[in-house]
């Protein structure tokens, strides 16, 4: 059984996103010795499957236009992710499933969307607070972050450069960190350029990798600079990808609502996950 996908990028994160309302997945793993987390696996593999850095599942909802189900490339599942939002609000746009305003279902909450061509914004479930000074040796280097949950943890750490720094190394060493066990945490490294704009670097967990852009990242990277009074609303923030994108929200003293994060989504290309995957 065939399951037809479509690869998409949002501001550089790709995600494989499957119309799943009549269980086509559950379907074509019927049978198989396969497990839905190794399934996720190999269709986000770039061996044996798509290549990106996760997979969405777009299902039907009782009460909104449609839920999700998101899955990090390793198989776990997460609660959200900005740049997936922003592209299953797209998918489901461009399959008649909503029109260009959608309310949908993540393990979060509820995300609203509204699609403009390419570009997409999607309103955020309220994030945590921010948690201060967070002292870290890292490549046996001192830094200091702050912690905020924007739909799923991150660690944010500002730098000099961001463009000097072993992410891979130092994200690894900071997601791992005990204080934020069981789960870990995603890690953001952000430097703060002379025209205002934030560049941002991200280890993601589930990953386990530096990614092109993350969009609950680069929002959690706005939000900790307005904490610090380093940044008001709109936040402009530009990922490894170059592909930029801009953070709205109003603050009231430490809380922070109407959590916005816009910019570009692409279709990479459309096609059919081969029965062969799933042997």
């Amino acid at each position: 059984m065939h399951i037809p996908f479509s690869k998409m990028s949002g501001s550089g994160n790709t995600f494989v996103l499957i119309d799943n309302r009549g269980k086509v997945v559950e379907a074509a793993l019927e049978g198989t010795s396969l497990s839905f987390e190794a399934f996720v696996i190999r269709a986000c593999s770039p061996v044996h499957g798509v290549g990106t850095d996760g997979l969405i599942l777009i299902e039907g909802s009782d009460r909104y236009n449609f839920s999700w189900r998101f899955f990090n490339a390793d198989g776990s599942a997460a609660n959200m992710c900005g740049n997936g939002a922003r592209c299953a609000a797209r998918f489901a746009r461009m399959a008649d499933i909503t029109g260009d305003q959608a309310d949908f279902e993540t393990g979060a909450g509820v995300v609203h969307s509204e699609v403009h061509g390419g570009d997409v914004a999607v309103t955020l479930t309220p994030p945590g607070a921010v948690t201060p000074d967070i002292e870290l040796t890292l490549g046996g280097e001192e830094y200091t972050g702050y912690f905020i949950n924007t739909g799923v943890p991150h660690l944010v750490i500002p730098v000099e450069s961001v463009g000097t720094l072993d992410v891979q190394v130092l994200g690894a060493e900071a997601r791992f960190d005990e204080r934020f066990a069981p789960e870990g945490t995603n890690v953001n490294f952000v430097s703060h350029s002379p025209d205002g704009t934030l560049r941002v670097r991200t280890y993601e967990r589930g990953v386990e990798d530096e990614t092109m852009a993350c969009g609950t990242g680069v929002t959690a990277a706005a939000l900790v600079y307005a904490h610090l009074g380093k940044a008001t609303s709109p936040v402009t923030v530009s990922p490894i990808s170059g592909e930029q994108l801009t953070v709205h929200f109003t603050r009231e003293g430490d809380t922070f609502r109407a959590v916005t994060i816009d910019g570009p989504t692409r279709v990479l290309f459309r096609g059919e996950l081969d029965p062969e995957v799933l042997r």
